[in-house]
């Protein structure tokens, strides 16, 4: 009996150290792109936030979480810039026109992201890509184009901060601000009217992770330096926290006077329908149930144990190692370094798409980073890669 006291006393000793040990062990460093002004993590905005007041002073910060047409139709906006800095951007047709209306009036807009969206990239001709620096601890040095704020020595990030790039600019419309090492641009403004749209196509050089080094700092500062002097900045969360205030789904038809109506026609037809047919015709026909597919309850089940798991990272890792193999047994390619080389002759082998080839790569190279993979970025993954074995000949 006083042996299993001893024994009883001593697990318990044991457990609670290892409590402790748990509790006050360092938490790991969350990776995860957030883009929220109140997130302290490397990829949030807390320190842009906080540096604000000095970065526009005497310049009142107003936050919306309403799409860019709410924000700005039939609101007379003077004096105003309007940052966005976000992983993907949202903005359809009714949006960008309350932008151009916004700037025209002498107002200005600053938009950090890797996906401008599909309406935006195809209005603005404007491609992003990336260096793809695998196995590189520096990024490609980026720099000013106008001699008053360029630096003698460019700047350096790590963690690939500055290897995207547009691959693709209008120069006919776009004014060339930044470029790289290389000399692929990498910061353009549009002109409209008395205002101007800025892109910039690394939201991560605005990161706590970057403005927290004197380097990442001074870039960051010159580039929104672009922005005038305002009484009002509009700081959008609609492209990272979501939609706040308008959240039926029924939103759409309802901005729309024509599918409104359908959508009350709809319903109207339906009712008549249900009123005719509420008296049977025929004898009930009984219902026979299927045989079960004991294969498709196997992969629900596995599919669910993913799910629940949430482990975004695993199934992105997977994905691209199949994809890898595909890539070795179809074209006979060596995929051990994924660099121009391979890229160029899979584009030549496969007779797929250059740009959509060079955006699988570049969506690969983001989600091997450090860090949770998001439900956004296994999507958009999981998108190029079918996109690719469609094309794939």
């Amino acid at each position: 009996m006083k042996g299993m006291k001893l024994y009883l006393f001593g697990t318990g000793i044991l457990l609670i150290l290892y409590l402790a040990a748990e509790y006050y062990k360092p938490k790991a460093t969350d990776w995860r792109p957030s883009y929220l002004k109140e997130d302290k993590i490397p990829f949030g905005l807390f320190v842009l936030n906080k540096e604000c007041q000095s970065i526009f002073p005497e310049t009142r910060i107003e936050v919306s979480r309403l799409p860019v047409y709410n924000t700005l139709k039939d609101k007379e906006r003077k004096n105003t810039n309007y940052l966005i800095v976000a992983g993907a951007l949202h903005v359809d047709e009714l949006d960008y026109k309350e932008l151009v209306k916004f700037m025209k009036a002498g107002n200005h807009v600053f938009i950090a992201t890797f996906n401008t969206g599909d309406y935006l990239k195809d209005t603005l001709k404007l491609d992003i890509n990336s260096s793809l620096n695998y196995g590189k601890k520096k990024s490609v040095p980026i720099n000013f184009v106008n001699p008053s704020i360029k630096e003698k020595q460019p700047f350096v990030f790590d963690k690939g901060l500055g290897d995207l790039y547009f691959s693709k600019v209008d120069t006919s419309r776009a004014t060339v601000l930044g470029r790289n090492e290389e000399g692929e641009v990498n910061f353009v403004k549009y002109t409209f009217g008395k205002g101007a749209l800025y892109v910039l196509p690394n939201p991560q050089l605005l990161s706590n992770y970057a403005l927290l080094s004197p380097e990442g700092a001074a870039y960051a500062a010159k580039a929104l330096s672009y922005l005038p002097v305002a009484e009002t900045l509009i700081w959008d969360e609609n492209n990272t926290k979501g939609n706040m205030g308008d959240e039926s789904l029924l939103r759409v038809l309802f901005k729309h006077d024509q599918l409104r109506w359908a959508y009350y026609l709809s319903i109207v037809s339906l009712l008549i329908f249900v009123l005719f047919e509420m008296k049977r015709r025929q004898r009930i026909i009984p219902v026979i149930s299927q045989l079960r597919n004991s294969s498709v309850d196997f992969v629900r089940v596995v599919g669910k144990v993913y799910y629940q798991q949430r482990d975004n990272s695993d199934i992105a890792s997977k994905k691209i190692s199949y994809l890898l193999e595909f890539i070795r047994a179809t074209y006979r390619l060596k995929t051990n370094a994924i660099d121009e080389e391979l890229m160029a002759a899979l584009i030549s082998k496969s007779g797929g798409n250059e740009s959509d080839i060079r955006h699988l790569f570049a969506t690969i190279e983001e989600v091997s980073r450090p860090g949770r993979v998001t439900d956004y970025q296994l999507i958009t993954l999981n998108k190029l890669i079918e996109k690719f074995y469609k094309q794939a000949q």
